[in-house]
């Protein structure tokens, strides 16, 4: 099922306003920067354990490439809470930074 990038921020939010409420976690400018700084952690130590370079114990390569799947979209819920508490319109912000490269790039194109 595909979602749009705000159906995706709306359905994060909902799950992280429960772990809020069950665990007493109290959500700052600076919660929110810190979650991402400790959910990119973990995704580097999966990135290290299925390159080898990281202790693997007894998992399989199914169950790392799982844990590293499950780190990314960690990492991406929390980038759109981030996103979302700092009122950053991110499909916005991709279109400027990102794919108006794209454009540019069509242009130069056509020019030559």
């Amino acid at each position: 099922m595909s979602r749009t990038l705000a159906e995706l921020t709306e359905g994060v939010a909902r799950v992280s306003d429960r772990y809020a409420r069950v665990f007493s976690i109290e959500r700052d400018g600076d919660w929110y920067l810190l979650k991402l700084q400790e959910e990119l952690g973990e995704l580097t130590a999966e990135v290290l354990r299925a390159s080898g370079r990281g202790r693997k114990g007894d998992a399989t390569d199914a169950a790392i490439a799982e844990k590293l799947a499950d780190e990314t979209a960690d990492l991406l819920g929390s980038l759109l809470l981030f996103a979302r508490h700092h009122g950053v319109d991110l499909e916005a912000a991709l279109a400027r930074k990102w794919l108006a490269r794209l454009e540019e790039d069509a242009v130069r194109q056509q020019v030559r």
